[in-house]
This record gives C-alpha cells, sequence and structure tokens, in this order.
C-alpha cells in the first residue's frame, strides 16, 4: 500500500473522528437547550418557585450528565479510530520497508 494510501486513510479515519465527536458536540447542546427551555416553562408557570428551581437544576443537571455520557462515548470511539489507523500505518509501514530492503 503506497504512503499516499496510507496517508489519505490515515486522514479519513481522522475525519471521521472529528464528525462524530462534532455530531456528539450538537447533540449535547440540542440536550442542553431543550433542557433549558423546559427549565424556563417551568418558571413561567404558577407553580411555587422553591419547586420549579429544584426541578429546572434537576433538569439542567440531567441534560448535562446526558451530555458528557454522550461525549465521553464519541471521544473514546474517535480515538479507537485514530489508534487502530496508527496501528494499521505502523503494519504497513513495517510491511514497506521490508519490501524495501529485500526481507519479504
Amino acid at each position: 500500500m503506497p504512503m499516499r494510501e496510507i496517508s489519505k486513510s490515515v486522514e479519513d479515519i481522522e475525519s471521521e473522528a472529528e464528525k462524530i465527536l462534532e455530531e456528539a458536540r450538537i447533540k449535547a447542546n440540542k440536550i442542553l437547550l431543550k433542557g433549558k427551555e423546559e427549565a424556563k416553562g417551568i418558571l413561567s408557570s404558577q407553580l411555587p418557585m422553591d419547586e420549579v428551581k429544584t426541578e429546572c437544576h434537576q433538569i439542567v443537571r440531567n441534560a448535562e450528565i446526558e451530555a458528557d455520557k454522550k461525549d465521553k462515548v464519541t471521544t473514546n470511539k474517535a480515538f479507537e479510530i485514530i489508534t487502530n489507523a496508527d496501528k494499521k500505518t505502523d503494519g504497513v509501514v513495517k510491511r514497506i520497508v521490508s519490501i524495501v530492503i529485500g526481507q519479504s
């Protein structure tokens, strides 16, 4: 496998990892926005303020926890993709070197 192909494969994998991370950020932001919107709706209702504030904080906290979980999962997937690319690249480079020096 030529070095250009290896480099292109690694670039493709890194690009895919970046897309996954960006999707996770978008989902996390949507979750947080939804939590804030729900909190605003609760605040605008005629409920006792202590209950509203408690529920608001809980909704926002749950949204943050969910966003963090999704971000961690996506980050782990991205690192896994990059790690696998590095392993594959190392193997291909070793194979090319052995062919070039006549050890194949």
